[in-house]
């Protein structure tokens, strides 16, 4: 089998089921496993991959995220007669049935189903503990000038409010919403998380947002963007790290 994979939490997930040797084609931004994807020919970003190069590789699947990628590539892509499979999980249930959904394309169903089980078990033990927990209302910072948040129609979000946490901007209309540090400021959020991408975010940056918003330091946190926001293999310890960082707030 001959595989491209244009996002990066997947082709992370390609080596856990144990198909990296299948790997053809990756984005420069797939990073994980290191030592894996070194070996692997770079086909572009993820907004601009070369889709010609692609197709001369004639994969027997292409992986791709509807929110990663364009849709015209994956247009163009199945016009050129290129299977592919797009996936956009919005939260730990959707994430495991595109875990299963990818295991069976790649012919690896049961290394999918420990990988999906895992979620699902992790996910209920995170709802289970919030039940009996205090809810820490929290904002998720992605971006910096403009300063953009998550809404609710977030993996980011959904992993967050499993565990317990509120979101201050869940109502907002765009699912990636601009915001001033004044409205920050003024919705008074127990934890802030500056996410280490797209933008990264620094322990310098804390201070900026502190002094800015009058908000104490110590609320405010440098949060693995990769734990948050990464649908697929990394989504068990992503479901801890989220509880994790709210149980931290709670505690101090």
């Amino acid at each position: 089998m001959r595989i491209v994979s244009l996002c990066p939490s997947l082709t992370e997930l390609v080596f856990d089921l144990g198909m990296g040797p299948s790997l053809v084609g990756v984005t420069r931004f797939c990073v994980h496993p290191a030592d894996g994807v070194e070996r692997v020919e770079k086909v572009g970003g993820t907004k601009d991959p070369d889709v010609e190069r692609i197709v001369a590789m004639e994969p027997d699947v292409v992986l791709l995220n509807e929110e990663e990628n364009r849709r015209e590539d994956a247009e163009a892509l199945q016009r050129a007669g290129v299977p592919c499979h797009v996936s956009l999980p919005k939260d730990a249930a959707d994430t495991a049935e595109m875990v299963r959904s990818i295991g069976a394309r790649l012919g690896r169903p049961r290394q999918a189903e420990d990988i999906a089980a895992d979620i699902e078990r992790r996910a209920r033990r995170a709802v289970e503990r919030a039940r009996t927990a205090r809810p820490v209302r929290w904002a998720y910072l992605i971006w910096r000038k403009p300063w953009m948040s998550v809404n609710a129609d977030t993996f980011a979000h959904a992993l967050l409010a499993q565990a317990g946490g509120v979101n201050v901007f869940a109502d907002r209309a765009e699912r990636y919403p601009e915001v001033t540090l004044e409205e920050l400021a003024a919705a008074a959020p127990e934890l802030v998380l500056l996410c280490t991408e797209p933008f990264p975010f620094t322990e310098r940056h804390v201070e900026e947002v502190a002094a800015a918003t009058g908000l104490p330091a110590e609320r405010i946190r440098v949060a693995d963007g990769e734990y948050l926001s990464w649908h697929g293999s990394r989504t068990p310890a992503g479901i801890d790290y989220a509880a994790a960082l709210l149980d931290a707030a709670r505690e101090s």
